[in-house]
């Protein structure tokens, strides 16, 4: 699929074709917030969060926490203004707020989202200005903010280029950013050969728990498989090289560092040693990530 092109292949449940569009993105994350349908507790819940703050910092990042994700530090006594959009159920402006971070805004497409935000927020005693916002079109005014975070957002777009000229638009002049998306990684593009071994894995009790994603291993097509991550009725779900994930940011920022993360252990059917677990997200990472400078 060529980059900023609609997933046309994208099958509901009743096996038609349908042409996705925002609409359908905000039904979908609307009815199936993050970590719903996977998780056995109450979305809103003490439990809840834990549970999915454990398996994030260790799926998302082999165990340990990424500094580099924090935005850079305020020079003199200037205030960093901070957006996290795309904020679903408000892990990365929770965890900002817990590191001392003030000054935070969360935006999502959804109210369903900003609602679990909301309730993350006062659990852990964090503190943000939450918006509803289309990352296609924000109602921000241009050079608002100082930092842009926006993890795992702009792949389920149907415009993924115009979200990233939204971002560089609402950032002031030489703001920051750190934006990611589904990387298209050696196992991806190798799956034609590879799923043949991951059967196995399936027949064993492989794939992910819950939102219709429990026979991934079994799925032929990577698109598909890409979509399916987040869900079986997921409407976009998009994955890029890094040549493609740059080709994108360049009109706009000026890339100072690419890094990967994410080797989903959750979806293998035994225990991996951590050190192994690390090696893996390190190199072979489902995410591509980008640290940024507008230009």
């Amino acid at each position: 699929m060529a980059v900023g092109e609609l997933d046309i292949k994208n099958l509901t449940k009743h096996g038609r074709i349908k042409l996705s569009d925002i609409k359908d993105v905000k039904d979908f994350w609307e009815n199936n917030p993050l970590w719903t349908g996977e998780s056995e507790f109450d979305p809103g819940s003490m439990e809840f969060f834990e549970e999915h703050r454990s398996v994030y910092m260790s799926d998302c990042f082999g165990g340990r926490f990424d500094i580099r994700f924090l935005p850079p530090p305020s020079k003199g006594s200037q205030q960093k203004k901070i957006l996290d959009l795309g904020c679903g159920i408000g892990f990365w402006v929770s965890e900002f707020s817990l590191r001392g971070l003030n000054n935070l805004y969360a935006a999502d497409l959804t109210e369903a989202a900003l609602e679990i935000t909301k309730r993350r927020l006062e659990i852990y005693e964090g503190s943000a200005i939450l918006t509803i916002q289309n990352a296609e079109n924000l109602t921000f005014d241009d050079e608002t903010f100082s930092h842009i975070n926006c993890q795992g957002v702009i792949h389920h777009t149907p415009n993924t280029e115009k979200t990233i000229s939204e971002i560089a638009r609402v950032l002031e002049s030489e703001g920051t950013a750190s934006i990611s998306v589904y990387y298209r990684n050696s196992i991806l593009r190798l799956w034609p050969i590879l799923r043949f071994i991951a059967w196995p894995l399936a027949f064993f009790g492989g794939g992910l728990k819950g939102r219709g994603r429990e026979s991934i291993f079994k799925i032929k097509d990577v698109d598909q498989i890409v979509r399916l991550y987040d869900g079986f009725d997921n409407p976009i779900g998009k994955s890029y090289t890094k040549d493609e994930f740059i080709k994108m940011l360049i009109p706009h920022f000026e890339v100072q560092e690419t890094y990967l993360h994410f080797f989903p252990a959750r979806s293998i059917p035994f225990k991996i040693p951590q050190a192994f677990h690390r090696w893996l997200d390190r190199n072979l990472g489902f995410m591509i990530y980008a640290t940024l400078k507008k230009k």
